[in-house]
């Protein structure tokens, strides 16, 4: 057994179920259904109200102080909050996120007559064990006074989620933070990674040695295109056997970076079969030309992660939908997740094996629909979230929805009514919904041509061209790619035939207008830093600047107001 300290890591897993140790367990089945009901009706009214799994621990001091550990989503054994409710004071709220959701179970247990934190080993642990109090000796007030969106307690089993926001000093606090405690080799968290861990993240199949024999640009193939002449892109990438350019249509390696692929083309080049399926407009002669930039990741290598902005996506009202009720600050009934805590940075146990991360969807005032159908039921339809198990915004049928499971698989699909059930939503790890299908079944959605009814944005005049982003799935030969789509400028159309010649099963707008809102960035290491290399030059821009005049990548060192999609490579 240890002892509580604001020290140093533990390696983090994750995807993986709960296993069945000494954490909190789910509620019984009439509880869930108790509260799935509550979750289905017209207000759920409080973030509290929208967590069917939410089950808790409770301990009283001897001097009758009462602490309250909530576990949000067992299942996903992730988010806390720790409540501690004084005789005759007001309860103050913690919220705190388990560092190895895959080994360590986490309870409230009286040690001697002490409440105590207890993080256990699972089965596979057995025999680790740490039990701490940080409310003692000003633990809490020392974590949150870090102004670290991550600070560490009980040995690193357990982060204090504090609020940020996006300036230099906590920039460079979270920078130096990770240079000095997480990155490059030498940390604490390999170290035990190496020995309590060391097979924690071992993915173990009959086929894995087969499949990682097939090539991945052998795979992907080409896409379907009339024309394939030699392009020279502004890419931000280093490409293998790129150095004279890059065949239209073509994947090539990222250099370094194995399992991720990039290839580049213009609609205008794209296969005369592929137009001759209906459902998209023609296009005209500027997003013929323009360019579109698209990188693969094969799945196989990677697991996929979400995190909301410290702002956006909000939990308000969007203020286009005329159809709403009146019993609340939101479509849910509120508008902040207090005392959840959003931190728009990375979790830092994943800043050594971070490969990608990619801007998420709309922000809440452009995530509902103002015209068409949609805008008259489900209260305009406001796009969904879900994070760590945690819904912060209900999950809407008819909508575009990426979600991955415990188990690591990663959908794109439609979701549908019945998805709203415990048995679907209890797998779920997260769930992010945008607008429409772009491409559903392989062929484009049904509102791809309408702009009022797919929500597309655009200007009044319903002139749909602008810079976009998208994301598809596609699955070669039981080999999953995630790929993510950079238009220069496109309607819907150009998006869908352009997903359509490189042969996606799925495929779901993200964010549009501006280099900020398409952000995408690959890291490799350099020495002693994290390098960023953007999709192009001009997203580079974005990242914070330290006072030494270094760039401090987004999302990653930097917390930001916006969501964003992150990639983490399986060892």
């Amino acid at each position: 057994m240890r002892g509580c300290a604001l020290g140093l890591g533990v390696a983090i897993g994750l995807s993986a179920p709960m296993a069945a140790a000494q954490g909190i367990a789910p509620p019984d089945g009439a509880t869930i259904a108790e509260r799935m009901a509550r979750l289905g009706a017209d207000v759920p009214g409080s973030i509290w109200a929208m967590q069917p799994f939410l089950n808790t621990d409770e301990v009283t001091a001897e001097d009758g102080t009462v602490f309250r550990l909530n576990s949000m989503n067992p299942y996903v054994n992730a988010w806390f909050v720790l409540e501690i409710a004084p005789p005759g004071g007001s309860s103050r709220y913690y919220h705190l996120e388990n560092a190895d959701r895959a080994e360590w179970q986490v309870s409230l247990v009286q040690d001697g007559g002490t409440p105590a934190i207890r993080v256990s080993g699972t089965e596979d642990e057995e025999g680790e064990e740490i039990l701490c109090a940080p409310w003692e000796n000003d633990g809490l007030a020392e974590a949150r006074n870090t102004g670290l969106p991550f600070a560490p307690l009980c040995e690193w089993a357990l982060f204090l989620r504090n609020p940020v926001t996006g300036n230099r000093t906590t920039r460079e606090a979270v920078a130096e933070f990770l240079r000095d405690n997480v990155m490059f080799g030498d940390s604490i968290v390999n170290l035990i990674k190496g020995t309590f861990f060391e097979d924690a993240f071992m993915v173990s199949s009959e086929g894995l040695e087969i499949e990682e024999e097939v090539d991945g640009v052998a795979l992907l193939g080409e896409a379907l295109l009339d024309r394939a002449p030699l392009m020279r892109p502004y890419m931000g990438f280093d490409l293998v056997d790129a150095d004279g350019g890059m065949q239209a249509g073509s994947w090539y390696e990222v250099d370094g970076a194995e399992g991720i692929y990039a290839s580049v083309m213009q609609p205008g080049m794209i296969a005369n079969e592929v137009f001759q399926v209906r459902g998209a407009n023609r296009l005209d002669g500027v997003e013929s030309r323009a360019d579109v930039y698209l990188v693969a990741f094969d799945m196989a290598e990677f697991t996929l992660g979400y995190e909301p902005g410290t702002d956006h996506p909000r939990l308000g009202w969007s203020s286009r939908p005329s159809h709403r009720h009146y019993e609340g600050r939101g479509p849910d009934g509120f508008e902040r997740a207090d005392p959840l805590v959003r931190t728009g940075t990375l979790n830092p146990t994943f800043a050594e094996s971070v490969a990608a991360i990619f801007t998420g969807g709309f922000k809440r005032d452009h995530g509902a629909w103002r015209f068409g159908d949609y805008a008259t039921f489900n209260y305009g339809n406001h796009y969904g979230f879900m994070v760590d198990g945690v819904i912060l915004s209900r999950l809407w049928e008819n909508l575009s929805t990426l979600y991955m499971t415990h188990d690591g698989e990663v959908v794109m699909r439609t979701w549908t009514e019945a998805d709203n059930s415990p048995e679907v939503l209890s797998t779920l790890q997260f769930a992010r919904q945008n607008g429409v299908p772009i491409i559903e079944n392989g062929v484009p959605g049904s509102r791809v041509t309408s702009w009022g009814g797919g929500n597309w944005s655009g200007s009044a005049n319903a002139d749909l061209r602008t810079l976009r982003a998208g994301a598809c799935t596609r699955t070669v030969e039981g080999r999953q790619f995630l790929i993510y789509a950079y238009f220069s400028t496109a309607t819907p159309s150009a998006m869908a035939r352009t997903f359509q010649a490189y042969q996606c099963d799925y495929a779901m707008l993200l964010d549009m207008n501006s280099q900020e809102h398409t952000y995408m960035a690959l890291y490799q290491r350099a020495e002693e830093e994290l390098e960023a290399q953007h999709l192009v030059t001009g997203m580079a821009e974005v990242d914070a600047r330290g006072s030494n005049g270094q760039r401090i990548p987004r999302f990653v060192s930097a917390p930001d107001n916006r969501d964003f999609f992150y990639l983490i490579r399986r060892e």
